[in-house]
């Protein structure tokens, strides 16, 4: 142990304890819950002052990560630098309900980083970290009996959609979402998302080593904030704002910024008004709702990880989850106007697409369209109609504007289109749902990204090509590094989806074949997903996946696939068509796929956690990912007391 300080022995063993006295009443003591009277105990321990005792109680939930000191430098790291000033954020959040009399408490569930687990074991943890993150924060919400609200706050591609689960399952209960914002891209170099693809670009002599540990060292401009692309984290506080559970022009701005502070003041005021007010919300998040954030989502060119926590949020809030046709219906509909990191077609950072205006001039451009339901309700108090009239003639809208003029250089309306101008710059619509013999339930491609060097005047891409398929995504990587994928090569990664890995992010994959000459002439299938900032000819979420008996589970080196996405119908086809020399329709193919046995290293990842196979399991009888990778507590427990009466306990 070592020589001890005197100072170590000096312990007392009772205080004086608060001052003062609790405002008790004798109504409160006959007929008030034990722990309501505790709990004003506790509250005083900790230093409130008995007279605040009986304010409005508000709960601020973060995923705040890391221990900052005083001056912002580390004492511990955080996972990103997503939930890195979190606590700032809720640090004003609370001084202002403090300051409108109400009473602040915090709570934390922090959360992963999916660019820091990329390649790793630790992806196995990341789609199921959502579902028990939510969880836990709604145990956390019922375990303060006495909250008038809760204020979330978050920001990255896990605990965001975890905190609008979590909220949306409190439907009698005012809630606001405070979005974490957004790291500045640095002045010279790389983004964190190219960042990411260093290694690949190393091993195919694209970059010496000096180039990369001097890209990677300035990759993350400032310390706190989702990622400079509009990736998951990025797509998430959009469809927070869209969805109406912020206040206007909260997503996407940078982090530790004055406006970036004094959003988390406006949400704390927002959220006081709604506790006075009864505005809950489940007057919030209604199907209106839900199909704002779809249509915005659409607008944006979100990430696909998006069709996995829509469905789930509407879920939570027991509204009706919208399916595959009624996302292609939207895509259909719902223009794409905004050009950003990744689909370009200029890759503005997304803190160029908050000073343009955000969600607030998106849903502007797109008024006249009627893909928007302006009756739907926000926290803020008011319509999105009766918003989008104060947004089009607000001072805050003409002065960011002005500043992306005048620092950047940069007019909005090149960041944020009008439809007709999206439309003269070919900017095409978001998603693609394609079916087929390897797809009998469907699968999804952000169709808007694939390179349009590669695609038919006619808005097709066509692509045949014969299967490299592997099993682990390290074998793949190592492929792609060592010269086993070629230009005209169908990557075919299988066993990834949720029995395999938890339905591990692929983007070591993606961001290798964008950043490399030949990848856009490379396609990949998987029934794994991809991250937000994914690029290229890359069909994921394959159902069923492998591993429940999914068809591409039946592949092999060798075969012929044929891929057709149409980008203007947002229609779609993959299958298998061949064996060696031998060519044949689809309908041949599923004979033959239905004939042939899985590949025969097709199995769960030997280091696949117990609690990713439990998620796996349980998402699966509540309708799998195309659900929303939902824990349905009826169908749970209906299929659990049905295995017990077949197996006789």
């Amino acid at each position: 142990m070592g020589p001890e300080d005197d100072d170590v022995f000096r312990i007392r063993t009772h205080a004086p304890g608060p001052s003062g006295s609790l405002p008790l009443t004798p109504e409160q003591l006959r007929h008030a819950p034990s722990g309501d009277l505790f709990g004003w105990s506790q509250n005083v321990g900790m230093g409130l002052a008995p007279s605040r005792l009986g304010g409005p109680e508000v709960l601020l939930l973060g995923t705040m990560g890391g221990i900052r000191d005083a001056d912002g430098r580390p004492i511990a790291l955080g996972y990103h630098t997503g939930h890195w000033e979190i606590g700032l954020l809720m640090q004003a959040a609370a001084r202002e309900v403090a300051a409108s009399g109400g009473v602040p408490f915090a709570g934390y569930v922090s959360d992963p980083c999916d660019g820091r687990s990329q390649g790793t074991t630790g992806m196995f943890d990341s789609l199921p970290y959502r579902n028990d993150a939510a969880l836990v924060m709604r145990r956390l919400i019922r375990s303060l009996p006495t909250r008038k609200a809760v204020i979330g706050v978050a920001t990255c591609d896990k605990g965001l959609p975890a905190t609008m689960i979590a909220i949306a399952g409190m439907s009698k209960l005012p809630g606001v979402i405070v979005p974490g914002g957004v790291t500045l891209p640095p002045t010279v170099g790389e983004d964190a998302g190219k960042i990411q693809t260093i290694g690949a670009r190393y091993a195919n002599d694209e970059l010496s080593l000096e180039e990369a540990a001097d890209l990677g060292c300035r990759a993350c401009a400032t310390p706190g904030g989702g990622c400079q692309f509009l990736g998951t984290a990025g797509t998430a506080q959009v469809v927070a704002e869209a969805l109406g559970l912020t206040v206007p022009h909260a997503a996407l701005a940078p982090s530790g910024q004055p406006v970036w502070e004094e959003m988390a003041r406006q949400s704390a005021r927002a959220a006081m008004r709604a506790a006075n007010n009864g505005l809950t919300v489940g007057a919030i998040v209604t199907d209106a709702a839900i199909r704002n954030a779809m249509a915005i989502h659409a607008a944006f060119g979100g990430s696909t990880n998006l069709l996995l926590h829509i469905p789930a949020i509407a879920h939570a809030a027991g509204v009706r989850i919208p399916d595959v046709a009624d996302w292609a219906d939207v895509n259909r509909a719902v223009p794409r106007i905004v050009s950003v990191l990744p689909n370009g077609p200029i890759h503005h950072p997304t803190v160029r697409v908050f000073l343009a205006g955000g969600v607030p001039e998106v849903c502007l451009k797109l008024r006249g369209l009627g893909v928007l339901d302006e009756k739907a309700m926000t926290i803020a108090g008011a319509t999105l109609g009766e918003t989008l009239d104060w947004w089009e003639s607000s001072e805050r809208r003409h002065r960011m504007r002005k500043r992306l003029r005048d620092v950047d250089g940069i007019d909005p309306d090149d960041v944020v289109f009008t439809p007709e101008r999206a439309r003269t710059a070919g900017l095409t619509s978001t998603v693609t749902f394609p079916v087929g013999n390897l797809a009998p339930e469907g699968a999804v491609i952000k169709s808007t990204a694939i390179d349009p060097s590669v695609v038919g005047d006619d808005g097709v891409y066509r692509h045949i090509g014969q299967a490299k398929v592997f099993v682990s995504e390290k074998a793949a990587v190592k492929a792609i590094k060592t010269g086993g994928i070629q230009a005209g090569d169908v990557l075919a990664l299988i066993g990834r989806g949720p029995s395999g890995t938890g339905m591990e992010e692929t983007y070591q994959l993606t961001s290798a074949l964008k950043f490399l000459p030949f990848g856009k002439y490379v396609s990949l299938l998987t029934d794994a997903r991809f991250s937000g900032v994914s690029t290229g000819a890359c069909i994921g979420h394959i159902g069923p996946e492998a591993l429940a008996g999914g068809p591409i589970g039946k592949l092999r080196d060798g075969d012929r696939i044929r891929i057709e996405i149409d980008r203007v119908r947002l229609t779609g086809r993959i299958d298998f068509v061949g064996e060696g020399e031998e060519t044949f329709d689809a309908d041949e193919g599923e004979r033959r796929l239905a004939m042939r046995t899985p590949h025969p290293d097709l199995a769960p990842d030997p280091e696949l956690p117990d609690d990713t196979r439990i998620w796996a399991a349980l998402q699966s009888v509540s309708g799998g990912t195309w659900r929303g990778g939902v824990y349905d507590a009826d169908r749970i427990v209906a299929a659990l007391e049905a295995g017990k009466k077949a197996l006789g306990w």
